[in-house]
């Protein structure tokens, strides 16, 4: 039986997210639920593909992902099934789908599974859930979905890329007030071809000149550039955290989707 995590912007304090683990278990009764995150800012889809992106990989193939950010259909935008890399991705055509994955994925299903509620303001309950749960008994997307072969798309989120500069933008800020934006290792070194380069933000005065590989390379309390474990370029501060000067977000003044410039020689 395949596992069924879920990623929304729902926080705790409700009763959604206990909602959609019953709606679950009553059509599934020994499922296995994982929670990746339920504190992602709201309706936030570049956060949430920044956090799922980083964590689907980890679990086994076939694997079912239910996306509850932005959840809601309309005319223009369907809820889909995507099958990439083995895994199974529940959601809506928001442009999530685009941010998510490097290139569009070849099997990407329009659902059209019916739902036991008239109410349609509850989708990750009455209509992913279900859509979950019939794959994860081993169900084909086929059954309860129409094949497509397009997914909305969502430039805004990439980095605009010209001959000497990179200008990405901040998508996520962790616990640890460690600012990552979205210039991903590989857009890096096809743009640097070797070259030296600044990473600029908020100030001149803030540039960075050099990736290091571990936050231990500089001393404490001092910026860091870097290409962490989701391989996305990372501006820290070594141990910067609350009660220690705080993190590169503070102290730089960096918020979600602020600018950063990567300036080659």
């Amino acid at each position: 039986m395949a596992i069924i995590t879920l990623t929304t912007d729902m926080g705790t304090r409700d009763h959604y997210v206990s909602a959609v683990k019953g709606a679950i278990y009553s059509q599934l009764e020994n499922a296995q639920i994982v929670d990746i995150s339920h504190d992602l800012t709201r309706f936030d889809i570049a956060q949430c593909a920044y956090i799922l992106k980083n964590s689907f990989k980890e679990f086994p193939r076939g694997s079912v992902h239910i996306i509850g950010v932005d959840p809601e259909a309309s005319v223009n935008r369907a809820h889909l099934i995507v099958e990439c890399m083995g895994h199974f991705f529940i959601g809506a055509d928001n442009g999530i789908f685009s941010i998510l994955f490097d290139k569009i994925p070849e099997n990407i299903f329009e659902l059209n599974i019916s739902q036991d509620s008239d109410d349609l303001t509850f989708p990750v309950k009455d209509v992913f859930a279900k859509a979950a749960c019939h794959l994860a008994r081993g169900g084909t997307p086929e059954i309860i979905g129409v094949r497509t072969a397009s997914i909305q798309q969502k430039q805004m989120y990439r980095p605009i890329i010209e001959e000497n500069l990179i200008r990405g933008t901040v998508i996520y800020i962790d616990s640890y007030g460690n600012v990552i934006t979205n210039i991903t290792k590989s857009l890096f070194q096809q743009v640097s071809k070797g070259r030296s380069f600044k990473i600029l933000f908020r100030s001149s005065a803030y540039a960075i000149d050099k990736i290091s590989r571990k936050y231990s390379q500089v001393p404490e309390g001092e910026k860091i550039a870097l290409f962490s474990s989701s391989d996305y370029l990372e501006i820290a501060i070594n141990k910067g955290v609350e009660g220690s000067g705080g993190g590169a977000n503070k102290l730089f003044g960096l918020k979600i989707y602020d600018t950063v410039t990567v300036q080659f020689e």
